[in-house]
């Protein structure tokens, strides 16, 4: 258990560094319906890591290293993809970053977070973990790296929980914040919104970059081994 938990702490903190759903979060506190859409979309969120997780255990399950302790071809195939994958986000994020002092647009839905019900956010929630090209790709990874230890379902149940854990705690520290502070987290989580607006691009390319590099390169190792 303790080398599949091990294989994903990395992953867990990337995914908890999302800009969107922690600037959707503070947003969304910040409307009469707080209360309940603020821990909707926390919920949501966590809903869709732990559903693609869950998607990737069971259709590798029982697919753990070779005699040799070296993965199946077919997670090291799985990883060279998934790092050119990030590679190509990455790039995108870097091209895509803020200059000379410009805002980086935000998507339509956060101007109207007033009209949202629980319902909705804890679907947007969903949406943003599972269908985010750069969280799905990690979600992916994550799941990759706890199928290719040689631990119990229930082990590798544990791991991608802690996965799940680790990656709500950016949507999550505003929800705890918020109701732990009241009214005085408002500058707290204000301050929040604008670093993640003005530093997510940057921030993304990097990690995407990075572990890139490390797919690709655990891939290559893998394979020519």
């Amino acid at each position: 258990m303790g080398e599949a938990i091990g294989q994903i702490l990395s992953y867990g903190v990337a995914v908890a560094l999302s800009a969107f759903p922690i600037i959707g979060v503070v947003l969304m506190l910040a409307t009469p319906r707080a209360r309940t859409n603020g821990p909707a979309l926390l919920l949501g969120w966590s809903l869709g890591l732990a559903l693609v997780g869950t998607i990737v255990l069971l259709v590798s399950g029982g697919v753990g290293p070779s005699d040799q302790g070296q993965p199946a071809d077919w997670v090291s195939a799985l990883d060279l993809t998934l790092g050119v994958l990030l590679l190509w986000v990455a790039v995108k994020e870097w091209r895509g970053r803020p200059r000379d002092g410009k805002k980086v647009p935000l998507p339509k839905w956060m101007r109207t977070v007033d009209s949202f019900t629980p319902v909705k956010a804890l679907a947007l929630g969903t949406a943003m973990s599972a269908l985010n090209p750069k969280n799905l790709l990690l979600s992916i990874a994550a799941a990759s790296a706890i199928a290719r230890t040689d631990t119990s379902a229930g082990a590798q149940a544990v791991a991608l929980a802690v996965y799940v854990v680790l990656g709500a705690l950016g949507p999550g520290t505003p929800v705890v914040l918020y109701f732990a502070l009241r009214e005085r987290s408002k500058r707290i989580l204000d301050d929040l919104k604008l670093w993640m607006e003005q530093h997510n691009t940057a921030i993304m390319a990097v990690i995407c970059l990075l572990f890139a590099a490390k797919l690709v390169g655990n891939a290559i190792s893998d394979l020519t081994s």
